[in-house]
């Protein structure tokens, strides 16, 4: 593989019992290796998972790491936004990740944000320049977009409002990145728009999380995916071989980095990573 340099991040979901919490831990310190730019936490529908968010958070930059948290407005008040960008400040925290989220099923919409521009406005309003603001970005377009016009838009409607960088959903089509990085710089985006990537280690989670995002699984992956049936290490190992071609591709075209999607495992990425000399065999 190439030795291009590429920074990487490391997105995790907030542990839900005193078990994984010590499983997460171990999992942080083994990919500390890769010096990321900073590890991400995410933040449940509604802000449900918010203590466990901000505690994982926490324990990240206890580590001597750059943590991010997730944040998402919908359904939000700005009083309550305005006490969580106060908390994470006290915390030390210099980014967060600026969504506009779901909600939890059986509300109803209420909060005082649309959507997730009016987040990184506010923040940007309230806080000046303390937070590095990262937004999501779809290269493949958001399944609720109205078009691919307008997901596009809304990009370009969150770098205006201040955003300072993008992470995209995960994709295996790179075409489909570059495409939408050459058309969002057109528009006058000109933040970095990061790839997300996510290690293919289970075929049944990777159809059932695509379906549910929007993000297009490739119908030669598909099938391979399908031949293995229950062979996890031929599915481990086909997965390990696609993404670790998708990131060579992205890294050597440009890609200013790259964001895993942990899914709170270290090997994949680790596995990845060794393959693209981003640490040592």
């Amino acid at each position: 593989m190439s030795q291009v340099s590429c920074p990487v991040s490391i997105e995790f979901f907030p542990p839900k019992s005193p078990e994984g919490a010590a499983k997460l831990r171990g999992v942080r310190q083994a990919l500390y290796v890769l010096k990321p730019e900073f590890c991400s936490v995410t933040y449940g529908a509604g802000g449900s998972t918010q203590d466990g968010t901000f505690t994982a958070v926490r324990d990240i930059i206890a580590e001597g790491q750059q943590a991010a948290s997730h944040m998402s407005c919908i359904g939000a008040t700005k009083a309550s936004m305005r006490a969580n960008l106060a908390q994470l400040k006290a915390m030390g925290v210099k980014r967060i990740v600026a969504l506009r989220g779901d909600l939890p099923s059986g509300y109803g919409a209420g909060g005082e944000f649309t959507h997730a521009s009016d987040l990184v406005a506010f923040i940007r309003e309230e806080t000046g320049d303390d937070f590095h603001i990262e937004v999501a970005a779809y290269p493949e377009i958001h399944p609720q977009a109205k078009s691919p016009e307008a997901d596009l838009q809304a990009l370009v409607t969150k770098a205006r409002a201040g955003a300072n960088s993008a992470i995209t959903q995960y994709f295996f089509n790179s075409d489909a990145y570059f495409k939408f990085v050459e058309e969002a710089d057109a528009k006058g985006v000109h933040i970095p728009i990061v790839p997300g990537i996510m290690p293919i280690t289970s075929s049944t989670q990777l159809l059932r999380f695509s379906d549910a995002c929007g993000a297009e699984i490739p119908r030669w992956i598909r099938l391979r995916l399908q031949s293995y049936g229950d062979d996890t290490a031929s599915i481990k190992a086909f997965g390990l071989d696609v993404v670790t071609d998708l990131c060579e591709q992205l890294r050597v075209c440009g890609a200013p980095a790259l964001h895993f999607y942990s899914m709170n495992q270290s090997e994949p990425i680790l596995e990845i990573s060794k393959r693209l000399g981003l640490l040592d065999a």
